[in-house]
């Protein structure tokens, strides 16, 4: 049955004009880096504290050492999968116009992936709170404190969104206005369950785009949003529809 939804979604690929990726925490797991939220999750392991942004200020030594260890000495370690690996492809051929994602661990733009919309930020960037000056990880010397600014020297903190902090607005409107004008919306690897980013969707739906949903778990879209599910791991999932899709291309 999964087959012939499958070539389902594959045809209306080829009929979309402007077609969006909404993605998640699953995709991520599929690379071998754990979520925050559910029994495995990130949030089971570390205390939450080291994650918000006056914490971090506050205590900048206890919460960098558990910083450094989740998002630069694992994530580091791990690489995109054939679902990355997939956006990316379809981008590169004119077909994914935006990538909007909820994932910080850059492992989209590893990929491949050019237009990436970074919901919540991107721990391969480090910023300065003082002057707003970025720095790339890679070219920092991490150690057990936190980097300080080489301009300013103000403490860096990784450029992804603490609890407490806002959304980068560049990367809201963004996203909201792929979301609002895109005919296809693939909602991947994500539940649902972290506002603001849950209502593009909707947005997506309302505007009559077509929501295809790819997740392990039915979702809290599945029943009232989505009008195809394809339950089971994207980084199986999207190549098969790229592979019937080339098919239809060459029809």
């Amino acid at each position: 049955m999964i087959q012939n939804k499958i070539q389902e979604v594959s045809k209306l690929l080829l009929k979309s004009k402007y077609l969006v990726a909404f993605t998640g925490a699953g995709v991520s797991v599929e690379s071998g880096i754990p979520p925050f939220r559910g029994d495995d999750g990130l949030y089971n392991q570390y205390d939450p504290r080291t994650l918000e942004i006056d914490y971090y200020y506050q205590y900048p030594e206890k919460s960098w050492q558990v910083i450094k260890e989740i998002f630069y000495d694992f994530f580091e370690q791990k690489h995109p999968n054939e679902g990355h690996k997939t956006l990316a492809k379809w981008e590169s051929e004119g077909l994914l116009k935006a990538l909007i994602t909820q994932n910080i661990d850059n492992l989209h733009a590893l990929a491949g992936s050019e237009t990436v919309f970074e919901f919540h930020g991107n721990s391969s960037r480090l910023v300065c709170s003082q002057c707003r000056s970025y720095f790339q990880v890679k070219d920092m010397i991490l150690n057990n404190k936190p980097p300080t600014c080489p301009k300013c020297k103000f403490i860096l903190k990784p450029d992804f969104v603490f609890f407490g902090e806002g959304i980068p607005q560049d990367a809201y409107n963004k996203s909201f206005n792929a979301a609002s004008k895109c005919d296809l919306f693939f909602i991947i690897g994500t539940s649902g369950d972290v506002a603001p980013a849950n209502f593009l969707p909707e947005i997506a739906k309302n505007q009559g785009a077509t929501i295809i949903e790819i997740n392990r778990e039915p979702s809290k879209y599945t029943s009232h949003t989505t009008d195809i599910f394809l339950q089971g791991k994207s980084g199986e999932i999207l190549p098969e529809i790229d592979k019937y899709f080339q098919k239809l291309i060459y029809e």
